[in-house]
């Protein structure tokens, strides 16, 4: 099993001018790498491989002097990042996507470095815990958090965010396996996620959307006054990093309430059937994509996933074509338009609001994927228990003291 941990780092002034130091010794390494990439390629009609140009980092450090104050395997790790990028773009063509080359980086776009197998350490000096980096020295670090015993840490990456904070994140692998879900989960649960209620269940549970409104409405009013200030003065990079601060609230706030919730879930139930959306479709489309960027479905569902994985629940992600459109108790299709709330099947005259009967669908599917409950029939009938009332039982505000009682044994990272 393999985690990721991060922690704040808290560097004194001179630790911060050698981690600027260091990361801009890289991204001039990466951009040094990406132009031999291309020579080569020009001169063999085909691109090195990843091996060919790690292997001149020898040489380079002959006449490149700053390349000695860097750790090696940092230096290994910028090779390997050009060609990640490259298996990146390859993928994206092959799914039919429009890609150009890759570019060089300037210094806001390159703001990390890794240290991989060796080279780092956590450690206790001056009673407090620091992370000895090589070549760097001992930077103070918050360990609010403890690494589990068992765990190997086996890298560490280093980032500068746009507020001027620093970050170290752990890559952490657990030597134990993942444990096993239950062969006949007892509590199910199917997951329907929307905007007006961020999430309706098939317990009759609707949990209402995060209200961002007043942070988001700030960042504008901060957004405005930097547009006002001269590029490159002092007023504009301290109003920059105003700008980058609230961005970062409103994103730990959102962070922070996907974890409780998906944690919840994972936790409570012994499988839990979600849809499996093409959040990245949805937002090409010019229909409230900004109210579907702010959802971060696609956050929440890799967020559910991971911890259902690590509290042995099955996951299922099922297909959502139809599942608002099709009755829960009969399964005949009814076209409905988004500002209908309500569901009325005209063939069985079942009643049930529209989000609670989207659930109903997708638990059905999520069961009959997994095997569980399935009969000859329409696997509706195994999921929806007779006389069950599928109206909202309760709904309950984002941020709310209920949810913090209910997700307050579910908080985890």
């Amino acid at each position: 099993m393999y985690y990721a941990y991060k922690y704040r780092l808290k560097p004194s002034d001179a630790h911060r001018e050698e981690l600027d130091r260091h990361r801009d010794i890289c991204r001039q390494l990466y951009n040094h790498t990406l132009y031999r990439l291309n020579e080569y390629q020009d001169e063999h009609g085909e691109l090195p491989s990843m091996t060919t140009l790690r292997s001149e980092l020898p040489d380079l450090k002959k006449w490149w002097d700053s390349l000695t104050d860097a750790y090696s395997k940092v230096l290994q790790t910028v090779v390997e990042r050009l060609f990640d990028n490259l298996k990146s773009l390859s993928k994206l063509k092959e799914n039919g996507y429009g890609v150009g080359q890759l570019k060089w980086k300037p210094p806001r776009a390159f703001r990390s470095f890794t240290y991989s197998q060796s080279g780092f350490k956590l450690d206790k000096k001056g009673g407090q815990t620091v992370l000895s980096l090589s070549k760097l020295g001992d930077i103070p670090i918050r360990l609010h958090r403890a690494i589990p015993d068992d765990a190997t840490l086996k890298q560490v990456t280093v980032k500068k965010e746009p507020t001027g904070e620093w970050f170290a994140t752990f890559g952490v692998e657990m030597d134990r396996e993942p444990p096993e879900p239950p062969e006949n989960p007892e509590t199910c649960v199917g997951i329907d996620v929307g905007i007006l209620k961020y999430v309706h269940d098939t317990d009759g549970t609707a949990v209402g959307p995060l209200d961002l409104s007043d942070e988001r409405d700030r960042l504008e009013r901060e957004q405005r006054k930097l547009s006002r200030k001269q590029h490159g003065s002092n007023n504009y990079e301290k109003q920059r990093r105003q700008v980058a601060e609230y961005h970062a609230n409103l994103r730990r706030k959102r962070r922070d309430f996907l974890h409780k919730l998906s944690a919840y879930y994972a936790r409570e139930y012994d499988l839990v059937a979600a849809e499996d959306l093409n959040v990245k479709g949805m937002m090409e489309t010019p229909s409230n994509s900004r109210n579907t960027a702010s959802a971060a479905w696609r956050t929440f569902l890799s967020l559910l996933e991971y911890k259902c994985e690590r509290e042995a629940t099955h996951f299922v992600a099922v297909n959502p074509r139809g599942t608002t459109k099709k009755c829960a108790s009969c399964g005949v299709l009814t076209d409905k338009p988004l500002w209908v709330r309500e569901h009325s099947c005209p063939a069985c005259g079942f009643e049930a609001d529209r989000d609670a009967n989207a659930a109903w669908n997708i638990l059905s599917r999520g069961l009959e994927d997994v095997g569980v409950g399935h009969s000859e029939s329409t696997p509706v009938e195994t999921a929806l228990p007779v006389d069950t009332s599928v109206s909202v039982k309760r709904v309950v505000e984002a941020g709310s003291p209920t949810l913090k009682e209910r997700t307050a044994s579910a908080v985890s990272e």
